[in-house]
């Protein structure tokens, strides 16, 4: 990571390696349906914030992303109830999810200032 990096994109990278990390080791009958899928959500929403710092319309990528932030966090919210994620993970999981959506929240309320100002 580099100090030009968008701090949200420095948050996801970390929690991305602790989420697929915490996915390895679910069991063998949950690893390619719900491990498979939050691990794509993961990257499908890094992959749109990537998208996002380079787009004009940043607004409709970022509300997609939070839609990815929200199936996310109920996918883990389902991995504690099935057993796969502790107490302890879920919590960490949902405060990095918490912050993130937060960071994303903010970002997008700047791109809609800043597209409305400049019609």
């Amino acid at each position: 990571m580099s100090k030009s990096d968008l701090p949200i994109f420095i948050l996801l990278t970390e929690f991305l390696k602790w989420l697929f990390a915490r996915t390895e080791s679910f069991p063998k009958s949950a690893r390619f349906t719900f491990a498979d899928r939050i691990n794509n959500l993961g990257l499908d929403l890094f992959e749109m914030i990537i998208e996002a710092r380079f787009s004009r319309n940043k607004e409709l990528t970022l509300r997609g992303a939070n839609l990815k932030l929200e199936k996310m966090r109920l996918l883990l919210r389902l991995s504690f109830e099935q057993r796969f994620l502790s107490l302890k993970q879920l919590e960490f999981g949902a405060s990095k999810i918490n912050e993130i959506g937060r960071m994303l929240g903010g970002w997008e309320k700047y791109a809609k200032q800043n597209y409305t100002e400049s019609l």
